[in-house]
């Protein structure tokens, strides 16, 4: 990106996205340059207790990267009787790094496609996809939506699969009471600079069980356990006592951000109710709570524009967007050599086709959020669009 292009991104009034650096932040950092240790210390591991803390289980692994925690985790899959290619079940809808990351450890994933309306994978196309070599399933809470956690819980007991929560942008989410994070036998987070606990990079898994943990633990060391015995064949993932130090900072302030967020979110939900007849917009159900990562918006069929046109007039207006993800196996030239054919998943493929999604983050305030409304309704009001 040249200079120009930053400073654009700069000045936009609705930001995709901020850091929280904490003067709790900035004095431990001090602390940790001062002690010349910067490697995994102290920090990382009082960072790891308390974000496992935050969502009521036993153990949290840190390590550098959200793509890290879903590779790690897929590889201690081989601890509990997995081989080489064998199949993680995912959803077609995601950030690349979640089918990177089943790759990266070795194993095959499967995809399955996607629910339009929740953008999360479709519980009722999981067993059809089920073979003697799947392993576990990892569903994704995309934009911070919980997935169906019964269902896939119904499915893993009923075939003796692991489940491994991809929670990168589901920090602060709950489903039926309990915490998302705390469903599956794992979870990975991204603690990417978009999150809302940041390590400006990094990841962590939480497990509740002492043999995972421990793997984990050997894994993003090389496979080492004690003093170079290597058990395993890992990785180098470790994150660093400046990361944690920034993660410190965030989880002190948690609860501020988190309730921000949400309110920003719920502001967006409502605020978006008139404009159901051209967008699928997240919704929140009574028996959940969404991690208020970002707001999608869907351009709904026969709606009388594109989703370009729409994402250019956000751009025009100073609202800054993401495209949302593609479909993995279809519309990632790298995943070519699966040999999926455009149409395989048409659900994923809609929404990557037809969606964006915007900001939300705590450095948002309302007034910002009623300029995303106006520039909305000004879009449609120029295409001569009825949208109540």
């Amino acid at each position: 990106m040249n200079n120009g292009q930053e400073s654009q991104k700069a000045n936009y009034k609705v930001p995709f996205g901020t850091v929280s650096l904490t003067p709790m932040a900035r004095e431990l950092i001090n602390q940790a340059l001062d002690t010349k240790w910067l490697t995994k210390g102290k920090y990382v591991r009082e960072f790891e207790e308390k974000f496992a803390a935050l969502f009521g289980v036993k153990h949290g692994v840190a390590v550098s990267s959200g793509t890290d925690a879903d590779a790690l985790a897929c590889a201690v899959l081989y601890d509990f009787g997995a081989n080489r290619g064998d199949e993680v079940i995912v959803p077609a809808l995601s950030f690349i790094a979640t089918g990177n990351a089943v790759f990266q450890a070795g194993l095959t994933p499967v995809f399955v496609d996607i629910d339009r309306e929740t953008l999360n994978i479709d519980p009722e196309k999981i067993e059809a996809k089920i073979t003697s070599r799947t392993r576990a399933i990892m569903p994704v809470h995309l934009m911070g939506k919980p997935a169906d956690m019964d269902a896939i819980r119904r499915i893993a007991r009923k075939h003796g699969l692991k489940i491994i929560e991809d929670a990168a942008e589901a920090h602060g989410a709950e489903y039926r009471g309990e915490k998302i994070g705390a469903m599956g036998d794992m979870a990975c987070f991204s603690l990417y600079a978009a999150h809302i606990v940041t390590t400006i990079e990094g990841g962590m898994i939480l497990t509740s069980s002492d043999a995972i943990a421990e793997a984990l633990r050997s894994l993003r060391n090389h496979g080492m356990v004690g003093k170079f015995t290597f058990e395993r064949i890992g990785f180098s993932a470790k994150m660093n006592e400046l990361e944690a130090a920034v993660g410190l900072g965030n989880i002190e302030i948690f609860d501020d951000i988190l309730s921000k967020r949400r309110r920003n979110m719920s502001y967006l939900i409502e605020k978006f109710r008139r404009f159901n007849k051209v967008f699928i917009t997240l919704k929140e159900e009574p028996f959940e709570k969404l991690g208020p990562h970002a707001f999608s918006i869907i351009v709904r069929e026969g709606a009388g524009f594109t989703k370009d046109e729409f994402v250019a007039f956000l751009e025009v207006n100073s609202v800054d967007s993401r495209n949302l993800f593609y479909s993995m196996p279809t519309q990632c030239p790298s995943y070519a050599f699966l040999g999926y054919q455009l149409g395989a998943f048409p659900e994923a493929e809609y929404c990557s086709d037809h969606g964006t999604h915007i900001g939300i983050h705590q450095d948002i305030g309302v007034e910002q959020l009623d300029h995303v409304v106006a520039v909305v309704e000004q879009f449609l009001k120029n295409k001569g669009v009825a949208y109540l």
